[in-house]
């Protein structure tokens, strides 16, 4: 994937631990089109690489503008653009992809769990500049940690924002059932945010009868994964018929990594889906957010960053 340099124009406290880095390329020239819930990778300092999802106006080429969670239990990412990216820095990003797109409907509904509110505010500045019919839920633990909540409020949209706070009182809450209703065929509700967030969402909606395709959610993170019962397994490279082991506690990515075979990754948690690789034979042990049910079942592909083998050996497609 094409790599693009930028600098970082302007960093920006958003709300308590939630920065904005606004980026643009060092020459001024315009940055490749994206569309509401894109995403970019993003090289952090250090060399890691990070996802993170495009908040500004889609109309914009001139920039992209990200914000930033300092996670307590970050695996070096967020640590690293808090503490170490500052205004006038490069970097590298991707180009923009999308795996969180809107839909036309009649009506949408955006649920947003904290940080989970950058895509989603992407996609509210667009539907108001389509004059579509919309309202954005925003849930945060406290004002204090509610990013852009300023801008939303000068906004154009904002009689379509609703802000909920868990050390709010109660009349502002999430009445989530009250809010879904009963389903209707023209409108179609999307989630972004942790992980339990997304599960009460969607469960939520379940349970009221909405159909699967009128859901669309999008991950930031996985829960932690009980490997307590893990077990090593085989793994078979097609090309060269060579046979590696993968040990109890190491990922294939990484046991792969070893013996000079690298797979493209960028999450590492089954959340991105940039590390998909076909699967040609056996029985995978799917532990990524990224696969629907049935893409599951169909067992021709997996996540290597986190998903291992239930069967002895797996033969992999490259």
């Amino acid at each position: 994937m094409a790599q693009i340099p930028v600098k970082v124009l302007r960093r920006k406290q958003e709300a308590l631990d939630i920065a904005s880095f606004e980026l643009a390329r060092p020459d001024g020239g315009a940055l490749p089109a994206f569309s509401a819930g894109s995403h970019i990778d993003v090289q952090v300092p250090g060399g890691l690489t990070r996802q993170y999802s495009l908040c500004n106006d889609a109309a914009e080429n001139h920039r992209y503008r990200i914000a930033v969670l300092r996670d307590a239990n970050s695996r070096g990412g967020s640590a690293a653009m808090h503490e170490a990216l500052k205004e006038g820095d490069t970097l590298l990003i991707s180009e923009p992809r999308n795996h969180f797109p809107l839909v036309h409907a009649q009506r949408t509904l955006l649920f947003a769990g904290g940080i989970g509110v950058t895509p989603l505010l992407a996609m509210a500045q667009r539907l108001a500049t389509s004059g579509a019919d919309f309202t954005l839920h925003y849930s945060t633990r406290s004002a204090e940690r509610t990013a852009f909540r300023d801008e939303i409020g000068a906004s154009a949209y904002a009689d379509r924002v609703r802000f909920h706070f868990d050390d709010g009182e109660a009349a502002q809450k999430l009445d989530l059932a009250a809010e879904l209703g009963a389903p209707q065929p023209g409108t179609h509700l999307y989630v972004c945010g942790p992980t339990g967030f997304i599960d009460f969402v969607v469960k939520t909606a379940q349970g009221l009868g909405w159909p699967q395709e009128q859901v669309h959610l999008e991950y930031f993170g996985a829960a932690p994964q009980d490997t307590t019962g893990d077990r090593a397994f085989q793994v078979k490279i097609a090309s060269s018929g060579a046979v590696y082991d993968i040990p109890a506690d190491q990922t294939v990515v990484h046991a792969l990594q070893e013996h000079g075979i690298e797979i493209l990754t960028s999450c590492e948690q089954g959340v991105c889906g940039t590390c998909i690789t076909r699967v040609l034979q056996g029985e995978c042990d799917h532990r990524d957010l990224y696969f629907t049910d049935e893409e599951k079942a169909a067992n021709d592909q997996f996540t290597p960053c986190c998903s291992r083998a239930k069967s002895p050996l797996l033969v992999l497609d490259l």
